[in-house]
C-alpha cells in the first residue's frame, strides 16, 4: 500500500460565510486564530493555506506563527485578495494604472510573506479579472495587462512557485483565465518555470471540464503546480464537501494523478455553510482516504485494456467495485 497523502485546506473552509441574502452570516464571526485552532482540530490536516491580508485580524505574525505550531500546521500557501472592492475592475487588468501598482505591491507583500512562513507557493486567484458585457473592454489590451503583470511578479520572485487558480466566471461574468487551455497558453507564453496552475475540482467541473482530462493536460506541460478538491452541481460553484456528488469523477480526477506520480497536496477548498466546519473536513477526509485505498487496490492493467478497447462498462465494473467497497472500508 502506497503512503497516506497529505492533506490541506484552506483556511477559509473555517470562517464564518456570508452572501447576498444572508448578509449577517451564517454564523457568529470567527477570528484567524480560531480559525486556525478548528484546522488543527480536524486531526488529518497537515497544511492551510492562508489569505493576506489577515482580514478582521490585528495581532502579530508571530502569534499566527505560534497558533499553527501548536495544532501542528504549516502554511503552504499565500492567497492574496486582489478580488476584493479595492479591485472592482481587476487588478492586473484594472483600467487605472494606479490601481495596478496597488495590486503589485500587494501581491509583492504577500509574496515575501508566503516566503517568511516557508510557504511552497503564492495562489493567484484574478477573480474580478475579466469583463460583464459585450464591447465593455478591448480583448487584446487586457490579455497583455494579465500577462504583463503576471511576467514582472514571477519573474521578480524566482524562489517560489506562483500557480494561477481558473475559474469560468464569478465575481465577473467572464474572468480572464477561465479554463485549463487558456491559462496553459498564457502560462506558456509567459515562459518563467515558476508559474503553474492550481486546478479546482469544482471550477473545472462548473467550466463544463472533465477534470480528469483538465489535470493531465496541466500535468503534459509540466504545470499542475497544485490542487483543490471540492463538488458541486455544475451549475454553480458550489464548494460542497468533496464527493458529495461526483464520486467517480472525483477518483477518475485522483486515478490521473496517481498514474503520472503527482504526489502534491490533497487540498479541501470547501465552503460548508449550514454544516460543522470541522465535521465537513473529517467527512471530506474520510472520503479521500477511501479514494486513495481504492487507488491501491484497482486493477490497473485490467482498467487500461478496458480503455484500450474504450470499454466503458468494463471500466465502470472495474471502478465502482473498488471505490465503494473501499468506502464502506473507511466509514
Amino acid at each position: 500500500m502506497t503512503d497516506m497523502p497529505v492533506f490541506g485546506a484552506g483556511i477559509w473552509h473555517f470562517a464564518t460565510y456570508k452572501d447576498r441574502y444572508a448578509t449577517d452570516g451564517y454564523g457568529d464571526p470567527v477570528t484567524l486564530i480560531e480559525q486556525i485552532d478548528r484546522a488543527g482540530a480536524v486531526g488529518d490536516l497537515s497544511v492551510v493555506d492562508l489569505n493576506w491580508p489577515f482580514a478582521g485580524y490585528d495581532g502579530t505574525l508571530d502569534e499566527v506563527k505560534a497558533a499553527l505550531q501548536r495544532n501542528n500546521l504549516k502554511a503552504i500557501a499565500i492567497t492574496p485578495e486582489i478580488y476584493t472592492r479595492d479591485f472592482v475592475k481587476g487588478s492586473f487588468t484594472n483600467p487605472d494604472p494606479g490601481v495596478r501598482k496597488q495590486a503589485m505591491e500587494l501581491l509583492h507583500q504577500a509574496t515575501e510573506l508566503a516566503k517568511e512562513l516557508g510557504c511552497s507557493y503564492v495562489k493567484l486567484w484574478p477573480g474580478q479579472d475579466g469583463w460583464d458585457y459585450p464591447f465593455q473592454v478591448d480583448y487584446h489590451d487586457i490579455w497583455n495587462l494579465a500577462l504583463d503583470g503576471l511576467k514582472e511578479l514571477v519573474s521578480a520572485h524566482p524562489d517560489i512557485n506562483f500557480v494561477i487558480e481558473y475559474k469560468p466566471r464569478e465575481p465577473r461574468v467572464k474572468i480572464i483565465f477561465p479554463n485549463v487551455a487558456r491559462t496553459l497558453l498564457g502560462i506558456e507564453k509567459i515562459g518563467l518555470p515558476n508559474l503553474g496552475i492550481l486546478l479546482d475540482f469544482g471550477h473545472s467541473l462548473y467550466g463544463q471540464e472533465t477534470p480528469a482530462d483538465a489535470a493531465q493536460l496541466a500535468i503534459d506541460y509540466n504545470r499542475l503546480f497544485a490542487i483543490d478538491v471540492n463538488d458541486n452541481m455544475k451549475g454553480w460553484d458550489d464548494d460542497m464537501v468533496v464527493g458529495s456528488v461526483h464520486l467517480v469523477e472525483t477518483f477518475e480526477f485522483f486515478h490521473t494523478l496517481r498514474k503520472n506520480n503527482w504526489e502534491g497536496v490533497w487540498q479541501l477548498d470547501q465552503f460548508p455553510f449550514r454544516e460543522d466546519s470541522v465535521e465537513a473536513a473529517k467527512q471530506a477526509i474520510r472520503f479521500l482516504k477511501a479514494v486513495h485505498h481504492a487507488l491501491d487496490v484497482l486493477d490497473d492493467d485490467a482498467l487500461a485494456a478496458a480503455q484500450a478497447s474504450h470499454d466503458a462498462l468494463a471500466a465502470q465494473r472495474l471502478v465502482q467495485k473498488v471505490l465503494l467497497s473501499s468506502m464502506s472500508e473507511i466509514a
